[in-house]
């Protein structure tokens, strides 16, 4: 459960979400705060060809 003070300060992408939590784009309720995205490559033929371009890894 989120408290407010997460709810507010978690700006995210309406519509998409993420389970890949170790991405610094990763946010409250597997949601992405990435201020866009980007998914590919070009030349996928189906979902499991596709990857997001916009995946940055957390610092540890």
């Amino acid at each position: 459960m989120t408290n407010e003070k997460d709810e507010k300060s978690c700006k995210t992408i309406k519509g998409i979400t993420c389970d890949v939590r170790n991405c610094v784009h990763h946010g409250c309720d597997n949601c992405c705060t990435a201020g866009q995205i980007s998914v590919g490559p070009s030349y996928a033929i189906s979902s499991s060809e596709t990857v997001c371009a916009t995946f940055k890894p957390k610092e540890v």
